[in-house]
């Protein structure tokens, strides 16, 4: 139940397992911070658009 307008103590349990299972999802200093591996590339020039007949 929810604890809205008035003062308690918050409590959980946590999994520790859960926290090495996170780190597989946000690698910030793995291969993704490799500018040799990794890289993005924006074309901002204007296209044509396709006409059919």
């Amino acid at each position: 139940m929810p604890m809205t307008n008035k003062e308690g103590l918050l409590t959980a349990e946590i999994d520790m397992g859960d926290i090495a299972k996170a780190r597989y999802d946000l690698d910030v200093v793995g291969h993704y911070a490799r500018p040799d591996v990794f890289t993005l590339q924006v074309d901002e020039s204007e296209k044509k658009s396709v006409i059919t007949k």
